[in-house]
């Protein structure tokens, strides 16, 4: 989230001016003030171009005007969007989906502020337990402990001890010294009360338990005052903990601080530090708070234990050579007696767990330096899984990749995934520790909240009021924006964006600015029917407080309840960039779009006539349950095109993306991902192999692009190599490669762009000065293909290219497959950072479709529509279809009604989000699920095949 800034006048329209940003055709633009306004139209007719990189950056570029000059200087300068004049404009927030943490330290909780809020919730009121006994921890003053022990004791023979050592290792000669110049006579060490004397010691090899014996008296009324004397001079030496044992050898801890009576251990005093888990204090020590670990996986060092170790059945060390590790293993197996040659499987379990896990023995490794000498080494073996710790701790990040392959993501056996330590999981508000609470989904959560002052004492409703009206708030603010499904300890990387972009609204809608212009990037992504009507709701409250709300969406419902909807168009790329129509809804859908034909059902995707039969052949998922499944057994019809739906949350990722393309993928390429519990699975010789296709980017620095991605580029470089003009200069493929040196432009190493870093803002790119953004240097570009440069292809659209490269079949089979899923508006040398997730989903779908499919390959694909228009989903879907004419299967994950109405088969979960799901309520056709009752999937889907 990014904030930008004002034109403080009291005009009611926004007013843009010639703006010709990227393919905007120096257009006039305006729409209203403190209103909910659409922008909509094709992918890349240029809404993004209006609302974020011509008014949004407007907005940024003049609140940095607002600092003074001498700031201006450390921050650099910020170049004007190409527009003439915008006005009307207020401060300007931009909420877009692209900002997600991968941090694994940020968290809903954490993003939304309600875990901060629970921490300070916990560390005011919570009550402590120990960890120990499970007794209610206590503090008491110095008159309560005194009363206490007036009660408890009276007439009993007692010893007021003073704890000074508890459970360490010592001689402990100074301290006895030091006890005895202070005039004390015993000591009780270990449970025996002793005469101190001088130069006393104990066993320094031995956990020894130490107490100043302060005092020994009966307790009794005419010994008052030496009892409240004795237990303040044991408070002040042990630093506020006594103990008392009495003559029946029990024994009670008193403590100022909190202290379990029964075994003596004590706790700080909570801080809300004390509850988080990126902070010392409370972070679980052997995960430091992560929740994880990573452990080396012994499968994965004996892939093959059919191998003998000389051939290779110990992975990292591969077959035997004479090295170091090698000479240990062959001692070893003298020490041991056994041989190298045999298979692993046959060594027995505890001669492999000395290899794996080390000997305590010692043995000597015998080094033949040459033929007359021969070194003899005393060491200690470790075993192979301490070496390989200890590789990745002195190599760290260099390692890191050659050990990949030996390592396991693990939950953290100490916290078992909770991140804190045991202290913090032991302070509870009504029964439950603050991660039980963070693992509640919101919707629980909030219930759980609802009630809670009645469960409290009079004492801590008057600390939680506050903080209690904060939390519930946010809560409310979750809700709203449909998010009820999200748990708080959901790391933030795992977020969709859409799902991303709905919590920082909700963080927004909080924070209650008035006067402020919201832009929002498709805020719908990844949102069920059932849950857009919250999310409108939402985005009209944010513009009833008097803010304009200003949202780049095709979403049918938000278009229909905008107060003013923009239609970018008619096309995209350079046939786009033009307002093809403005203004209400009623009157916007009166006019001649694409757009509104879809809207007014002029034009719409057709229901197909006959679903497919398919192979007859399936595959089977059986007793999944990880996450919210409750133990789902799926059956996918094989050679269909298939769609999984549900509410948000309703556990199609966990079922899909986290259990079932793990399996396929460890089957057939060996990937390391663990998915998620389940009993087996059936089928799988029906099918070839599985590709995902999902929105991740296709590349993660500027310098990735289209055809870098699909490899065309080598093909092009190849091309241009092969031109008489390089050939003549003896220029090689690396010549034309923006990535090395030679032929790029050495001042911005072939990136054609330069990055200002402007600190706390967002950094901006500007085109290099030297080569004016083509990439290439001045010799480089003189070499040219039917008069394009290298710097040129890559800055034609793909419509361009498609035509241009027409004759070469291998560089032409390639780009049009980018331009039949959609995207002949984008460059090929478009950087992958500008791309959406749709868009990038799309050029990897290309990908896979320029290779040769099998007629037996799984495709998977996550929320494919994404950023798409009408007509681009007509599109996209007749290249899905096209795959499954070919006996593939095609799966995906979707709420969009026009891709579900036109499936073979659908799998609905529910029914409903979170703990209320990971059930499935229906497989069959969208005809047939049209009838179910409890499915909301269904309810929808109904309305919209006119059932």
């Amino acid at each position: 989230m990014d904030i930008a800034t004002p034109d403080l006048g009291e005009q009611s329209e926004v007013e843009v001016y010639g703006a010709r940003v990227h393919n905007l055709k120096n257009i006039d633009v305006s729409f209203p003030r403190n209103k909910l306004v659409v922008i909509t139209g094709l992918s890349g007719s240029g809404k993004s171009s209006l609302a974020f990189d011509t008014i949004y950056a407007e907005g940024q570029r003049r609140y940095m005007e607002t600092f003074s000059a001498y700031s201006r200087q450390f921050l650099g300068g910020m170049e004007r969007p190409d527009v003439d004049k915008i006005s009307g404009l207020s401060p300007v927030i931009a909420i877009e989906q692209k900002t997600t943490s991968k941090n694994p330290r940020s968290t809903v909780g954490t993003i939304t502020e309600i875990y901060d809020f629970m921490r300070l919730l916990f560390a005011r009121i919570g009550e402590a337990y120990s960890y120990v006994t499970g007794e209610k921890m206590e503090r008491m003053s110095e008159e309560q402990m005194f009363k206490n022990v007036l009660e408890r004791f009276d007439g009993k023979a007692i010893n007021v001890l003073a704890p000074v050592v508890k459970g360490r290792k010592g001689h402990y000669r100074e301290l006895f010294e030091q006890i005895r110049k202070q005039g004390f006579l015993k000591v009780r060490v270990d449970g025996e009360i002793m005469d101190l004397v001088p130069k006393m010691q104990v066993d320094r090899y031995k956990i020894h338990d130490i107490e100043m014996v302060i005092d020994r008296l009966i307790v009794s009324e005419s010994d008052k005052k030496r009892l409240y004397t004795s237990i303040q001079t044991a408070l002040k030496t042990a630093k506020g903990i006594i103990k008392i044992s009495d003559q029946d050898n029990h024994e009670f801890f008193f403590s100022k601080y909190l202290m379990d009576p029964v075994s003596g251990i004590s706790y700080d005093e909570p801080q809300p530090n004390t509850f988080s888990f990126n902070s010392p204090y409370g972070a679980c020590t052997k995960c430091s708070g992560l929740g994880y670990i990573f452990e080396i996986d012994t499968n994965a060092i004996i892939p093959n234990p059919k191998l003998s170790i000389v051939q290779g059945g110990l992975a990292p060390l591969g077959e035997y050579r004479e090295t170091w590790m090698f000479h240990i293993l062959k001692a070893l197996s003298k020490k041991y007696n056994f041989s190298l040659s045999t298979p692993i499987e046959k060594l027995g379990e505890e001669i492999i767990n000395i290899i794996l896990n080390g000997a305590e023995e010692i043995i000597t490794v015998p080094v033949e330096y040459n033929k007359w000498n021969v070194q003899n080494y005393q060491i200690t073996f470790d075993g192979i899984i301490k070496m390989l710790e200890e590789q990745t701790e002195k190599r760290g990040e260099e390692a890191a990749e050659d050990l990949e392959n030996y390592r396991v993501l693990r939950t953290c056996p100490e916290c078992s995934g909770a991140r804190l330590k045991k202290e913090s999981l032991h302070i509870k508000v009504d029964e439950k520790n603050i991660f039980e609470l963070a693992t509640l989904d919101i919707s629980n959560l909030a219930v759980w909240f609802d009630g809670i002052e009645e469960r409290l004492t009079e004492r801590q409703n008057v600390i939680a009021k506050e903080i209690l009206k904060e939390i519930r708030s946010r809560i409310g603010f979750l809700i709203d924006v449909g998010l009820t499904y999200l748990t708080l300890d959901r790391t933030a990387k795992t977020l969709s964006g859409g799902e991303a972009q709905r919590i920082r609204l909700a963080t927004q809608i909080g924070s209650q600015l008035v006067n402020v212009l919201y832009i929002l990037d498709e805020p719908s992504i990844g949102l069920h029917q059932r849950d857009n009507a919250r999310l409108i709701s939402a985005l009209k409250n944010l513009r009833d407080i008097g803010n304009s709300v200003l949202v780049v969406e095709h979403d049918k419902d938000m278009i229909l309840e905008a107060d003013y909807v923009i239609d970018m168009g008619p096309a995209a790329g350079v046939h786009g960039g033009e307002v093809v129509s403005a203004g209400h809804p009623k009157d916007f859908t009166k006019g001649k779009t694409l757009t509104n034909d879809y809207i007014s059902g002029a034009r719409e995707i057709a229901v197909p006539a006959k679903r497919r039969e398919g192979t007859g052949k399936s595959l089977v998922l059986k007793n999944a349950t990880g996450n919210n499944l409750k133990n789902v057994t799926l059956e996918i019809p094989l050679g269909k095109f298939i769609s999984v739906t549900g509410v948000s949350g309703s556990g199609k990722s966990s079922l899909i993306a986290e259990t079932l393309y793990p399996i396929l993928n460890h089957h057939f390429f060996r990937a390391k991902k663990t998915p998620l519990p389940y009993k087996k699975i059936e089928g799988l010789e029906h099918i070839d192999k599985v590709i995902e296709i999902d929105q991740t980017p296709i590349g993660r620095t500027p310098r990735s692009n289209p055809s870098t991605y699909t490899g065309v580029f080598s093909d092009i470089r190849n091309l241009f190599v092969g031109l008489p003009e390089a050939r003549i200069r003896g220029y090689k493929p690396g010549r034309f490669s923006f990535n090395v040196k030679g032929g790029r432009c050495e001042t911005c190493q072939g990136a054609g762009m330069k990055v200002i870093e402007m600190n706390f803002l967002p950094d901006v790119q500007v085109p290099c000065e030297e080569c004016q953004g083509k990439r290439y240097n001045r010799e480089t570009l003189e070499v040219r293909y039917r008069g394009k440069s290298i710097s040129d292809v890559l800055d034609m659209s793909i419509e361009d290219a498609v035509a241009f490269f027409e004759p070469i079949p291998s560089i032409y089979r390639k780009i049009k497959t980018l331009f039949d899923v959609g995207l002949g508006y984008i460059k090929l040398g478009q950087s992958s950072t500008t791309l959406s997730g749709g868009e990038a989903q799309r050029v990897k779908l290309a990908t896979e479709l320029s290779k040769k499919d099998t007629g037996k390959t799984f495709y998977i694909l996550d929320e494919p529509t994404t950023g798409l228009h009408f007509e681009d989903i007509n599109v996209l879907l007749g290249v899905l279809n096209r795959l499954v004419d070919h006996g593939n299967t095609v799966l995906v994950i979707e709420h969009n009604l026009d891709v579900v109405k036109v499936s073979d088969w659908v799998i609905d979960l529910g029914p409903e989000g979170g703990s209320g799901g990971g059930q499935i309520l229906f497989a069959g056709t969208p005809d047939d699920l049209t009838k179910v009752k409890n499915s909301h999937t269904g309810k929808f889907l109904k309305v919209e095949m006119g059932r």
